[in-house]
């Protein structure tokens, strides 16, 4: 599995984050990096939950 953010779209509102710190995080200019975009097995169905939970749709998984 892999995750992509859409930089064009995302806020920066940070849901991902909360949900899956491991994978998801904000620079000093609140800018959201990915961690971990080959998503590691253990970490998939918070991911999966953060996808579904951005509240601008910015985040893609490839499975």
């Amino acid at each position: 599995m892999r995750v992509r953010v859409d930089p064009l779209v995302c806020e920066a509102n940070a849901v991902c984050v909360g949900l899956a710190p491991e994978v998801f995080d904000l620079d000093d200019e609140d800018v959201l990096r990915i961690l971990a975009p080959d998503v590691p097995p253990e970490e998939q169905d918070r991911v999966r939950h953060a996808v579904r939970s951005c509240p601008k749709a910015a985040l893609t998984l490839d499975e």
